[in-house]
């Protein structure tokens, strides 16, 4: 089965980091994801741009409104995610572990079960370089 590792942690916390920082810790994860890759287990890696860089789409009176950002109040935002193939959902909470252990601060791991909705095949795979 499919599941998604949502990763959410403080972004200004995160975005403060040192570049020297922030691949110490994505090496880290690196590590983590290579053993899983090695399985043949790991599917998409995303990391998301910061929230100051989002729209959100709202229906409002039956119209489409768009806002700068995400609209909501928290200390935590989503950052990333992974999708792992695994056998049940202790192998993908062990997975959430390990990329835990890997990531300094604070944050969050929410592993949820996916499930297919229409085609699944992206169109083009385009390179996009991390932000500098």
């Amino acid at each position: 089965m499919l599941y998604a590792i949502l990763c959410y942690n403080e972004e200004n916390a995160v975005s403060q980091w040192t570049k020297e920082e922030d691949a110490a810790c994505m090496a880290r994860l690196g590590d983590v994801q290579a053993r899983m890759s090695a399985k043949g287990k790991l599917g998409p890696v995303v990391r998301l741009w910061n929230t100051d860089e989002a729209k959100t789409l709202r229906k409002a009176s039956g119209e489409a409104v768009v806002f700068d950002g995400p609209f909501a109040e928290t200390k935590e935002q989503f950052l990333g995610f992974y999708v792992a193939d695994c056998e049940t959902m202790d192998e993908a909470l062990d997975f959430a572990r390990q990329l835990s252990i890997a990531n300094p601060g604070l944050g969050a791991y929410e592993i949820r079960p996916l499930r297919y909705f229409g085609d699944n095949r992206l169109a083009s795979e385009p390179q996009v370089q991390a932000a500098e």
